[in-house]
């Protein structure tokens, strides 16, 4: 869908307080918007969708126990080598089953 705005003003924002038990989340990330609504299908007790401003830009209701954040630490080098040897001994094992 063409909105007009830029990349850069299509932001993802989450709105939560200490006091309240949910947390909104107002996105126009597509893969993020897919994953609300499927979880806001499956679970409506815990998720829903509020606002469809048309453009583009959808808003969920969650309950704070609900959401969350990872955070990861980057990889050492070590750690990064080793994942791309990994990667690449698998990668020719597929292609001789091919």
């Amino acid at each position: 869908m063409k909105t007009g705005l830029s990349k850069k003003q299509k932001t993802t924002n989450v709105y939560f307080n200490e006091a309240d038990s949910i947390v909104e989340v107002c996105t126009y990330n597509t893969a993020l918007k897919n994953r609300l609504t499927e979880y806001a299908g499956k679970y409506p007790s815990e998720c829903r969708l509020i606002d469809d401003d048309e453009n583009g830009c959808l808003t969920f209701e969650v309950n704070k126990g609900r959401f969350g954040f990872k955070l990861t630490a980057p990889y050492s080098e070590e750690r990064r080598k080793a994942a791309s040897e990994l990667a690449k001994k698998n990668t020719e094992r597929l292609r001789r089953q091919a």
